[in-house]
């Protein structure tokens, strides 16, 4: 196969806007294939036949995607860890049992950035819960709430989603 490149990059604008808007899970297994353009990009997830839903985790502040590329000379080898730290505020009975399954579980993951972007992690292996916190905080400014961190190992770098179809089950919300 061979490693041709095949595009630059401009320098961008300097109007970056950072952060996590909504996060959704998916049970795994769910996603049958997914067809994939030129890109690099999702245009269409195919579902194994059954009614399954995203559920949807709204963000604000301190959640992060974070995708580290590890590659060897030597073996041959590259894959991408992606890092979702997740930060849910406010603690209450209903969401601690929900994270605790979650924990658990090996979800797909899509996140939403603050431009409308949508990047799938774990598309071929799942997310899964390395750590997290239960926090009441110390101060009257702290946080009371809880932290997740996901991680996932893929051939690839989260891919992103091009269009979402509601018609279709394409990443609606619970």
């Amino acid at each position: 196969m061979p490693c041709l490149l095949q595009i630059g990059r401009k320098l961008p604008c300097k109007s970056a806007f950072g952060g996590i808007k909504n996060v959704y899970l998916k049970d795994f297994g769910t996603i049958k294939n997914t067809l994939l353009d030129l890109e690099t990009c999702i245009s269409t997830i195919n579902y194994n036949g059954e009614e399954t839903k995203w559920y949807k985790f709204e963000v604000k502040g301190n959640s992060s995607l974070e995708t580290t590329v590890t590659s060897s000379r030597e073996n041959g080898t590259t894959f991408y860890t992606q890092t979702l730290n997740l930060t849910l505020t406010y603690l209450d009975a209903c969401t601690q049992q929900e994270l605790q399954t979650i924990a658990v579980a090996r979800p797909y993951v899509v996140v939403e950035d603050y431009y409308g972007n949508l990047f799938l992690c774990g598309a071929e292996n799942g997310m899964e819960v390395t750590s997290g916190t239960v926090v009441t905080g110390a101060a009257a400014g702290d946080l009371s709430g809880y932290t997740l961190v996901f991680e996932g190992m893929e051939e690839t770098a989260p891919l992103f989603i091009d269009e979402v179809n509601a018609d279709e089950k394409q990443i609606t919300p619970n």
